[in-house]
């Protein structure tokens, strides 16, 4: 099973947002994630398995 995510984590992704951020924090779990840009906060919906697929790094929100 993959990873175990949870709302506050912040996610880094392959791909850059426009605004050239590439730090996620994740609102919603589930079969679908809501993500909001680090950098502009900008809110996206994007699927669990692109998450994972494209995911390069997590930062657990109690560290």
């Amino acid at each position: 099973m993959g990873k175990n995510y949870e709302i506050g984590d912040v996610v880094t992704l392959k791909k850059a947002h426009p605004c050239g951020s590439h730090e996620w924090e994740i609102l919603r779990v589930g079969a679908d994630f809501r993500l909001k840009c680090m950098g502009c906060g900008h809110q996206v919906m994007m699927a669990r398995k692109l998450v994972e697929k494209n995911e390069r790094g997590l930062i657990k929100k109690n560290q």
